[in-house]
């Protein structure tokens, strides 16, 4: 069986996708994997040539609004698949989603899949201009054309059953996000001393940034030898952060920036507490990552967010936007010694209980009907 997935940033590949590319490997499938940026990251690449995924450049504009621009990337997408003339496609983030299953249905790939990880810029934030109006129809022609759509949370589930860009013929499930290799991202120690509180994502106003920069202000003002760490980058996002914001919270103390990370474990080892304060998620990766590590959560009662956390438990949950629970909830772990410790010990049972990345892996293919040609059942 040949299965192609259609992603919108060849640079993460090999981080989200790579356990599920083994997993297809594993059952015999031939995998292709049509991405735009190869030569951004040739490493990313390579490391997929090596472990024999084929590779196909599909450039794309992933944050732009060009129609130009979008139709030119469903018709090299169409292209690439009468080419490669895959049993199955895989499609994920919005621009993947939309056009990678319609070119899939245009060059008539037998079993055409959607993951759909986000809602992207165009909803989140409260957005209901003429953007989402569009990005509402582009999904709703889209998703009649796939034969399963995967979540990775109940709430876009329901949002998208509600506003109708999902049509009650077309099945869909909700996985428990891209899940985490919990062997990769093993449990160690908190680091000795008072409290370290890290964010790591893109520095998006949509990510919670502004938020967790003006709390980190706050905490130091009290604390002085607790550090705030920040790591991350700014995209073409329209809603990216200015470089002038950074600098000033860097200049001001609150923040401690550790700039874009290749790999987040030693981040995350030297963390106390991790912290998402985002407005809408899938599943948040990092905070998967955090969790298998033993570290406790705050994060937002927000899609996405909200399931991660069982408040109390392994982390706190605060409303969207608020500073101030923040805040709160931050000096709960300074004036608590040992909470971060019993908390992350739980973080740790839950990332390996519900978000183990094989357990989810499973789930997919065996929703999407891929047997192991071993023995030709169905695996759980």
């Amino acid at each position: 069986m040949k299965v192609l997935l259609v992603a919108g940033f060849a640079g993460s590949v090999v981080r989200f996708r790579g356990d599920l590319i083994h997993a297809l490997q594993a059952r015999g499938c031939e995998v292709h994997v049509a991405a735009p940026g190869w030569s951004e990251c040739p490493e990313v690449a390579g490391e997929l040539s090596r472990i024999g995924a084929h590779v196909h450049d599909t450039p794309l504009g992933r944050t732009g609004t060009s129609v130009a621009s979008d139709l030119a990337y469903l018709l090299r997408s169409w292209r690439l698949m009468r080419r490669v003339k895959p049993d199955a496609t895989l499609a994920y983030t919005v621009k993947p989603v939309v056009y990678g299953t319609l070119a899939a249905w245009f060059a008539g790939v037998p079993r055409r899949y959607a993951l759909v990880t986000g809602l992207g810029f165009a909803f989140t934030g409260g957005r209901r201009g003429m953007l989402a109006r569009v990005v509402a129809l582009l999904y709703r022609l889209a998703l009649g054309k796939a034969h399963l759509v995967f979540f990775q949370n109940p709430d876009d589930q329901q949002l998208f059953r509600a506003l109708g860009l999902l049509r009650a013929a077309t099945p869909s499930i909700v996985v428990n996000g891209s899940g985490v290799d919990v062997s990769a991202y093993p449990a160690v120690p908190l680091p000795p001393g008072p409290p370290v509180f890290l964010m790591i994502g893109r520095l998006l106003g949509d990510k919670g940034v502004r938020e967790y920069a003006e709390a980190a202000r706050r905490i130091r003002a009290r604390h002085r030898d607790v550090q705030c760490r920040l790591a991350g980058w700014i995209d073409s996002n329209p809603d990216a952060i200015a470089q002038s914001e950074l600098d000033a919270w860097v200049e001001d103390g609150a923040v401690d920036f550790l700039g874009r990370l290749e790999d987040v474990r030693p981040a995350l080892a030297g963390s106390t507490v991790y912290v998402l304060p985002s407005y809408r998620e899938g599943t948040p990766r990092s905070v998967l990552e955090a969790m298998a590590m033993a570290r406790p959560v705050i994060t937002t009662d927000a899609p996405g967010c909200r399931e991660t956390v069982d408040a109390g438990e392994n982390g706190w949950l605060v409303p969207v936007g608020s500073v101030e629970a923040l805040v709160e909830c931050m000096q709960r772990f300074i004036e608590t010694p040992g909470l971060a410790g019993r908390m992350g010990e739980r973080s740790r049972r839950i990332a390996e209980d519900r978000y183990d990345v094989h357990k989810v892996n499973a789930a997919m293919l065996q929703a999407m009907g891929i047997q192991s040609e071993i023995d030709n059942r169905p695996l759980a």
